[in-house]
């Protein structure tokens, strides 16, 4: 076991209880918006849910009431912040807290050029002092959780140690919760989604960490693509986030969270994965058709909405005809009322269990 530096003094504040890591859907760029989320709180009651990154520059020179909008459904909900200056990211974090979120999370694991070229993602882990100075800050500034978002190393420098050392000094700012992201990331030469898949996973390192560091909460990230390997993977660390996996296979977030948590079946619904989960669509789609429709009234358009029901039909009977369906919709009302429709037929199909190719087929 490795012995941690004391940790910094906190704040007069009273600390928030920490929201559960065991099962958590990570922050994507152009995918984690509130309406995402709000979509997989429905299928997924207890999931830890996470923003889309937003640099601390972004809500203190922007719209921090736009950017930081969410639906009070979506709770437990984190803020992942991107920056590298500590007082801005210690505002940043107050912008945060004060509007409800749950958590705040410092980036530093994006390898993207726009990231490295502010100084600050995945590059910030060669700088340990400037990430433990940032955690300090942050932590003076609220009371919820201040967690990191982290690699295995970056470049050359990703050896145990290098890992280890990172760990312990952030730790001792005052960092409890590290979200690692079992691969090291490539600063050049490789896109965001290639850091995603070449760099090869190292599960067994992030293990070590957790045996090593038992004090922290150590949350495993990358690969988790079913629900074998998700599950797996608790017996060594505290929890799990799904990244992309959680967006093209929303039901599989749906399943872990009701074994992870007991949460209680949708009504009508035998098995939340595979071709058995069928029967819980169109339950699911009721109560995002009545989101929706709030949403629209209040100016978001349609299709921001709908593209993130593509996936709900992913390898199951009547898919290709399902995301023809949505990606044809108009827009505003007619596209509303279109998909009203649709949602009636499932709900038709359901009744009489008939796949949902045929109830697809009214509509088409």
């Amino acid at each position: 076991m490795i012995a941690l530096c004391r940790p910094a003094r906190r704040s007069p504040k009273a600390m928030t209880p920490r929201p559960s890591n065991r099962l958590s859907v990570a922050p994507m760029m152009d995918r984690s918006d509130r309406h995402f989320r709000f979509l997989t709180r429905v299928l997924a009651p207890n999931a830890l849910l996470y923003t889309e990154m937003i640099t601390a520059r972004a809500l203190l020179r922007g719209d921090a009431r736009r950017l930081l909008r969410f639906d009070r459904a979506e709770h437990p909900v984190a803020l992942q912040l991107g920056g590298a200056d500590p007082e801005e990211l210690a505002s940043a974090a107050k912008l945060g807290a004060d509007a409800g979120y749950d958590e705040i999370n410092l980036n530093v694991g994006c390898p993207s050029d726009r990231v490295q070229a502010a100084c600050f993602g995945a590059a910030l882990m060669l700088d340990p002092a400037r990430v433990a100075a940032c955690v300090a800050a942050m932590r003076g500034a609220v009371a919820v959780p201040v967690t990191v978002k982290t690699r295995l190393g970056v470049d050359e420098h990703d050896s145990y140690e290098f890992l280890t050392a990172f760990v312990q000094r952030v730790a001792a700012a005052g960092c409890g919760t590290f979200i690692v992201h079992a691969r090291k990331a490539w600063l050049s030469g490789l896109s965001p989604k290639e850091n995603r898949e070449i760099p090869p996973l190292d599960y067994p390192r992030v293990h070590r960490l957790k045996r090593e560091f038992p004090m922290l909460r150590i949350v495993i990230n990358g690969g988790l693509v079913d629900r074998a390997t998700a599950l797996a993977q608790l017996e060594h660390v505290d929890g799990v986030m799904l990244g992309r996996a959680a967006y093209q296979q929303p039901w599989l977030v749906a399943d872990l969270d009701r074994e992870l948590h007991g949460a209680r079946e949708l009504h009508g619904t035998r098995e939340l994965h595979g071709r058995r989960g069928t029967p819980a669509l169109p339950v699911v789609l009721e109560r995002y058709v009545a989101y929706i429709e709030r949403e629209l009234a209040a100016g978001t358009p349609l299709k921001s909405m709908t593209r993130h029901l593509l996936g709900l039909r992913t390898g199951l009977p009547g898919g290709r005809r399902w995301r023809r369906e949505l990606s044809e919709l108009p827009d505003g009302e007619h596209g509303l009322a279109r998909l009203r429709a649709i949602a009636a037929g499932l709900a038709g199909s359901h009744a009489t269990d008939a796949p949902l190719g045929d109830a697809l087929c009214a509509f088409g």
